[in-house]
């Protein structure tokens, strides 16, 4: 089935300090590898993302926290911590990513197969109140939520294998019954979030774990956290939060998967999802040739 692959010029205007590891180079890294992968071998087909609108981002989102982003930005940008950023072009983009990932939920709900969202910045740190580790809105957690809300699914399955925990997805969701989120992630190591025992209302599957181990631990070990979220329960939708910092050799992480792992944890996961709608959002990964890499055979798993 042909992928719909969602962008958007704007994405590419979001501006970090030079020696920043979110750059745009990242997502040039990506375009440019589906467009000679996918693209070029009619497995996927490329979208100009909406903007998002403000009804779906306060979702997720608090009033104050949108009006902070908003002052920035009229501001003229500034830091909102250490290392998250917002310059002259990020809420546009961001406001695109937000707005590719809910339009991924209603193409895949409404039967037009699975989507992958070429954005930046990522979410997944982005939580309720504050933006925070590169991440300024939670793409994911936006579309999950108007997939509940006003999209008609009765339940959202979220996979994150980023390296780092999506704290701001857990905190978005950690009451929502009918959102389960599985996560698997470097322990210890940046938020300091996502222990094992941190289970929400039973819809939280968080798999710590330390970094060098052998690639095939991890793929185990995710896949066995997502049969114990799936059981008795059926997704009407399937959220991939697809960091590729779990990479080996990626600057930011100690995991070891290699690009593969990415096809193969797709299609299994895709499986245990009972065939649910599958959409799929950019988040972390900053090495990018091997982030592209690693994309693409996402990308060839969900045209499977």
């Amino acid at each position: 089935m042909k992928v719909t692959l969602l962008t958007h010029p704007a994405c590419l205007e979001h501006r970090n300090a030079p020696w920043h590891p979110e750059s745009g180079d990242r997502l040039v890294a990506v375009r440019e590898a589906l467009d000679a992968g996918p693209v070029r071998q009619g497995a996927a087909c490329w979208e100009e993302a909406p903007g998002a609108e403000r009804e779906d981002v306060l979702r997720v989102h608090t009033p104050a926290h949108v009006a902070r982003l908003a002052a920035l930005d009229r501001a003229g940008g500034g830091a909102l911590d250490p290392d998250t950023f917002l310059g002259p072009g990020s809420l546009e983009a961001a406001l695109r990513a937000a707005g590719a990932a809910v339009h991924a939920a209603e193409r895949a709900l409404a039967g037009g197969g699975p989507v992958f969202c070429a954005v930046r910045p990522p979410g997944h740190h982005a939580s309720p109140g504050r933006a925070m580790g590169f991440c300024l809105l939670n793409n994911a957690a936006i579309a999950a939520r108007a997939a509940l809300d006003r999209l008609g699914a009765e339940r959202v399955l979220i996979v994150d294998w980023d390296v780092h925990h999506g704290n701001g997805t857990a905190d978005a969701f950690r009451a929502e019954p009918r959102v389960r989120y599985v996560s698997l992630h470097q322990w210890p190591w940046y938020p300091g979030t996502g222990a094992a025992d941190d289970t929400g209302v039973g819809n939280l599957f968080h798999v710590p774990r330390g970094p060098g181990l052998p690639r095939e631990a991890y793929v185990a070990d995710l896949l066995e956290a997502v049969d114990r979220a799936v059981a008795g329960f059926v997704p009407s939708l399937l959220v991939f939060s697809a960091g590729f910092d779990a990479l080996a050799g990626d600057p930011l992480g100690g995991f070891t998967l290699e690009p593969d792992d990415f096809h193969a944890l797709t299609g299994a996961i895709r499986a245990r999802a009972s065939g649910a709608p599958a959409m799929s959002v950019l988040e972390g990964g900053y090495e990018p040739a091997r982030l592209a890499a690693a994309a693409c055979r996402h990308v060839e798993a969900l045209a499977a």
